[in-house]
């Protein structure tokens, strides 16, 4: 479903654009399991990162929220138990979970930290949300089929309105990127590029 309107009363939602996920960080050593991020992925990812810091920056201006999830845990069920601090642990090099600069974090930013795949579970978001009177969430950030369309799925269960930038996100895996933005998103949002939401924010009142 394409997008029809942004609400005076929406948030912007960025998942796990940290430094030891988003493909060929040089800044930070990459998790002991992470497979070697090839040449094509960071290229893939850049204009993701691109694209959601002129998200941030258009919410900003307009005054409304800017939420920037990271990622600090696994689940503890068996199916990651067996991958480097499975289990929920820790065991994550220093900085893995540092936002990538290009976001530019600022003051008026709410921060959360997850440890599941989705940003609403047992991290407060729902509440914060909430409280800010917000009725719309976009959404940007990796991976497309995991972080996002938890995220996703998860703020259409709690009755939020929901837009998926589409540009504005990535996945490693193409296939499973397409699946997302192709046939679970347009039955769980509406989807627009960054330059489709960023000129309907600055004309939101």
């Amino acid at each position: 479903m394409a997008l029809t309107t942004i609400d005076p009363t929406s948030a912007l939602v960025v998942i796990d654009l940290q430094k030891g996920i988003v493909p060929a960080r040089k800044d930070v050593p990459a998790a002991a399991d992470a497979p070697a991020s090839a040449d094509a992925s960071a290229a893939s990812a850049a204009p993701v990162v691109r694209h959601a810091a002129r998200l941030a920056t258009a919410f900003r201006r307009r005054g409304l929220p800017v939420v920037l999830v990271n990622v600090t845990g696994r689940a503890p069920g068996r199916t990651d138990a067996g991958r480097s601090g499975g289990g929920g642990g820790a065991a994550f090099p220093p900085g893995w979970a540092d936002l990538v600069d290009e976001l530019d974090v600022q003051p008026t930013d709410h921060l959360i930290t997850k440890r599941r795949r989705s940003a609403f579970h047992d991290t407060g978001l729902d509440t914060l949300l909430r409280d800010l009177g917000v009725t719309q969430v976009v959404l940007a950030g990796i991976s497309t089929s995991s972080g996002v369309e938890s995220t996703a799925r998860a703020a259409y269960d709690h009755g939020y309105h929901v837009v998926l930038a589409t540009d504005a996100m990535y996945d490693p895996d193409t296939e499973a990127h397409r699946n997302s933005v192709e046939r679970i998103f347009p039955k769980t949002g509406e989807t627009a590029t960054t330059a489709e939401i960023t000129d309907l924010v600055e004309g939101a009142r």
